[in-house]
């Protein structure tokens, strides 16, 4: 926070500053981020302190909002944070503003205590604040058979016994959380919607939350974005049975009768299962989200309930446990009952495997703790990243994982 060159000052948003912020990130970005930022800085979870601002006198040139997250690796919940609506003015581009903006983010998270950051961002641009790819997205896919599909009732054209499609209320939060966290269960890491961004949710533009009642509960949810080009993207569907799952599915076809659904397929999820046979083919093109690991340590050091739970199931009786990003490297002693002791950081390992250790690149390293890929896939893929001789113990302790993010936008 501070004066930058040329007269402009990097600080923290005010509420004086909410419409020249609406105003920058409309014309930079969409017109319902405007009302997005709005939301936030006005929600009492939040604040205006999650923001920043670089002006020029009175002018806001450029801004950024660091959002609170939890990350679930395992059964061990991570504090995170998610830098989202970050704009510059055109007349200001190539100042370096971003990277300072970037700099407060991270600098506000890790004062958080976040262990991470996560983010979706446009490609490549992220890598340069030490962003790297890691968690695969869920991919959106075709509805196939829409004809086939049953179709239930959809809000005021519903009986009054039957099912009915109708727009979430605050009301509905409680029963959507519970709908959300069920989904996720099934999934290795999981970010769920904090609870201020849920209330958000109902109030944004961007995407429509749907609550499907079936005899005066709520058993289903979706998000839906505005349809375009023919094209309607239904989101973060969840279901409480198959049969709720095909009510859903049913009423969100007719609801856009005359648009195409683009599902985002949730594959562990009661959804996923009663849907997957009536979806196209993904496309092969990557898409992940980005993770950025500033301190590797903090964070081993809070999924050792993890990793001790890997070493116990794997049965290996090992003394000690060496990761290597080769400028740094990671120990943990075994203890008695096979328990991981806490990190202790050491200097450069440039020959991790003289040393019994695995090697990864820091690049590579969110991919490693997150990632669907694990060790064994990641080796295979990059060649600084390698579990040595002890392959068996490290590919116990970074298998591939599978991943749900919920975030404030929706992936495509």
């Amino acid at each position: 926070m501070g004066p930058l060159p040329d007269g402009l000052v990097l600080r923290t948003a005010r509420p004086a500053d909410v419409d020249r912020i609406g105003a920058l990130l409309a014309d930079r970005g969409a017109d319902v981020d405007a009302l997005d930022h709005r939301l936030a800085v006005q929600d009492p979870d939040l604040g205006y302190a999650a923001c920043a601002v670089v002006v020029d006198g009175e002018r806001v040139v450029s801004t950024a909002l660091l959002l609170d997250e939890t990350v679930r690796i395992g059964d061990v919940v991570v504090p995170a944070g998610q830098v989202e609506l970050v704009a510059t003015d055109r007349e200001y581009e190539g100042r370096g503003l971003v990277r300072a903006l970037m700099g407060w983010a991270h600098e506000r998270s890790a004062q958080r205590g976040h262990l991470l950051q996560v983010m979706i961002g446009i490609p490549y641009f992220y890598r340069l604040f030490g962003y790297e790819y890691a968690v695969d997205m869920p991919r959106a896919r075709t509805l196939q058979t829409a004809a086939t599909t049953p179709r239930a009732p959809a809000g005021d054209d519903a009986p009054p016994s039957g099912p009915s499609l109708r727009r979430a209320t605050p009301g509905d939060l409680p029963a959507l959380a519970a709908l959300q966290d069920a989904a996720q269960s099934a999934y290795d890491v999981a970010m769920p919607h904090p609870p201020a961004r849920r209330r958000w949710l109902l109030e944004h533009d961007a995407s429509t939350t749907w609550a499907l009642e079936r005899g005066g509960a709520v058993v289903g949810s979706v998000r839906t974005t505005p349809p375009d080009g023919g094209t309607v993207l239904v989101a973060e569907p969840a279901a409480t049975d198959a049969d709720a799952a095909d009510l859903l599915l049913g009423a969100v076809v007719a609801r856009f009768p005359h648009v195409t659904p683009r599902v985002v397929h949730r594959p562990l999820t009661v959804t996923g299962a009663a849907w997957e046979a009536r979806l196209g083919p993904a496309d092969e093109l990557a898409e992940q989200y980005y993770v950025r690991v500033e301190r590797p340590e903090a964070l081993l050091d809070a999924l050792r309930p993890v990793l001790t739970a890997r070493l116990r199931a794997a049965g290996l009786d090992r003394r000690e446990v060496v990761l290597s990003t080769f400028g740094r490297h990671y120990r943990m002693t075994v203890a008695d009952d096979g328990a991981l002791g806490p990190v202790v950081v050491g200097g450069p390992m440039q020959d991790p495997g003289a040393h019994r250790a695995a090697g990864v690149a820091p690049t590579s390293l969110a991919d490693l703790l997150l990632g669907q890929r694990g060790m064994h896939g990641l080796a295979r893929r990059h060649p600084d990243v390698y579990p040595g001789p002890d392959a068996e113990l490290f590919e116990a302790l970074f298998p591939p994982l599978t991943a749900d993010l919920l975030t404030y936008y929706l992936p495509w």
